[in-house]
């Protein structure tokens, strides 16, 4: 479903986390893949997690967290493929459990349904990880063909530094 500029369109679903801040890195980087990029938060993302206005900049679209009326017109063309990057503790299990609450949810619980693939970095603290229902949310999402990247609990390490969030992975995930 690639848009009439020829450039297949990725919709990036952005959750609250405070990685989210260096979003940027993913669209240069989508961008320099040739893909067009159309931003979808959730409603708290977009209260201080990332610098809307510079994504705004970056994408030349704005940033999409609610729902539209059917008169207006559709901000984005169709998705070719969705990253969900950082995504939540929250945010996957309410989309395993099929909880459309927020745009961002239920353009992903969609995008299943379309067909779309769909990729994620999760963004998860090893104690909310350790939680049953979040395995259980994982093996569903799995099951329904979501293609995962590494956890990414914002732990430091040994040397106190934070690993570095991998952004650029989520497009490795879409190309296989």
């Amino acid at each position: 479903m690639t848009q009439q500029g020829g450039k297949p369109f990725l919709y990036v679903v952005v959750c609250a986390a405070g990685i989210a801040a260096d979003v940027g890195t993913l669209i240069t980087a989508a961008q320099e893949r040739d893909w067009e990029v159309g931003v979808i938060a959730t409603p708290t993302a977009t209260r201080g997690f990332f610098d809307t206005a510079a994504v705004e900049l970056r994408t030349g679209r704005p940033i999409r967290s609610a729902w539209r009326t059917p008169a207006e017109p559709r901000p984005f063309p169709p998705p070719d493929a969705v990253v969900v990057a950082p995504a939540t503790f929250n945010s996957l299990n309410k989309w395993a459990a099929g909880t459309a609450d927020t745009l961002a949810l239920g353009t992903l619980c969609e995008a299943y349904g379309l067909g779309v693939p769909i990729a994620v970095l999760p963004c998860v603290a090893d104690a909310l990880a350790a939680h049953p229902a979040y395995r259980d949310s994982l093996i569903r999402l799995r099951g329904m063909g979501v293609r995962f990247g590494e956890p990414y609990s914002g732990e430091p390490g040994e040397d106190g530094r934070r690993p570095e969030f991998g952004w650029q992975r989520a497009l490795d995930l879409l190309e296989r």
